[in-house]
Parts: structure tokens; C-alpha cells; sequence
């Protein structure tokens, strides 16, 4: 979808990384590496975003790290892009149908911004319909043409497991507030 939109397709994977997941950061060599494309690329489209103000620097120690802005004024519209064109959106609605859900978390590829095709959810919650969440499921993937796999915890599964899963590197989809929680390093 945003392929279209955006030409380049390194500003797109760097809007992709970065504002997915607002509290992802990222230095120069680590995103060209992952991007498979020469730093000088990237390096172009780092500083078109930084001057756009669209994203942040600063300074750690030897190496430069970026983070998206989200004091931008189209933050919060380029973030709902950014989940759309990944499907994160339609995930949300299958939560909201699902009942006593706490907490929903995307881990792995998606939580870092990369679109590996395969969308990793950890449910947390007490007396959720499987049935109904497959048939949900199944339709979500159609419509996003990626294939999600779920975790389904009750909260004491959860508080057992959860220094094992790592959440503090997710994406927060959902939690009982019904609100997207804010999580990662942040850049001054």
C-alpha cells in the first residue's frame, strides 16, 4: 500500500522501522545492514527524515541513534499508516471482539519494524473464545495477506513467563485501559 505512495524504498522500510514501534532506535550501520542496502543510501534518508523533523538524533558515545519523533504533528497519522499498511489495525479489532482480554503484544519481526510476513501475538487474558478467535484469524489473514501466529497466556501463564517472552523489546497493541501503551528508550 505505502509502496505506492513512498518511492523510495529505503525512506519507506526507515518509516516502516521507525514508526511502527515508536520506541525502536536504530544507528546508521545496524540499519544498513538489516536493510541490505549501502549506508550512504540510508545515511541520505536518515537526514531527509531528521531534517523533515519526522525523526530525532543523538549522539551515543561514538555513534549516532535515531528514534522517530513523536512530538511531530503527523506522528500520530504516519503511525496509523504504518499500521495499516502492516494490518496491526485489523489485529486490534480482533482483540476488541475477544472479551476479557489484559494485554495484547506483538513480538519478534513486527515489534522491530521489519515485515517478515509472519505476525507474532501474545494474548493475555482469562476466558477467550478460541473458536472464535481462529475464525477471526483466518479472515485477518486474508485481508492482510500475512499469516499470524498467537500465544494465548492467562495472567498467571503470564506472570510466569513473561521475563522469557521479552515484552519489554514489543509492540503493545492492547491493553485493559484500551489504549496503546507508550514503551522503549527514549532519545532527548
Amino acid at each position: 500500500m505505502l509502496e505506492s505512495l513512498i518511492t523510495s524504498k529505503t525512506r519507506l522500510k526507515l518509516l516502516l522501522k521507525f514508526f511502527l514501534n515508536p520506541g525502536t532506535i536504530g544507528y546508521l550501520n545496524e540499519l544498513s545492514n538489516e536493510f541490505n542496502e549501502s549506508s550512504n543510501a540510508v545515511r541520505l534518508e536518515l537526514n531527509r527524515l531528521a531534517k523533515a523533523n519526522l525523526i530525532k538524533s543523538e549522539n551515543d558515545g561514538r555513534t549516532k541513534v535515531y528514534q522517530a519523533n513523536t512530538k511531530h504533528p503527523l506522528f500520530k497519522e504516519i503511525h496509523n499508516l504504518v499500521k495499516k499498511n502492516f494490518g496491526i489495525d485489523l489485529i486490534e479489532k480482533i482483540i476488541n471482539q475477544l472479551g476479557d482480554v489484559k494485554a495484547a503484544y506483538i513480538t519478534g519481526d513486527y515489534a522491530k519494524g521489519k515485515d517478515s510476513g509472519i505476525i507474532d501475538l501474545v494474548i493475555v487474558g482469562n476466558r477467550i473464545n478460541r473458536n472464535y478467535l481462529n475464525e477471526l484469524v483466518t479472515a485477518t489473514e486474508t485481508a492482510i495477506k500475512r499469516k499470524i501466529r498467537i500465544l494465548i497466556l492467562n495472567n498467571e501463564e503470564y506472570e510466569n513467563l513473561k521475563e522469557n517472552l521479552k515484552l519489554d523489546k514489543s509492540l503493545v497493541v492492547w491493553n485493559n485501559k484500551n489504549n496503546i501503551a507508550k514503551k522503549g528508550k527514549k532519545i532527548k
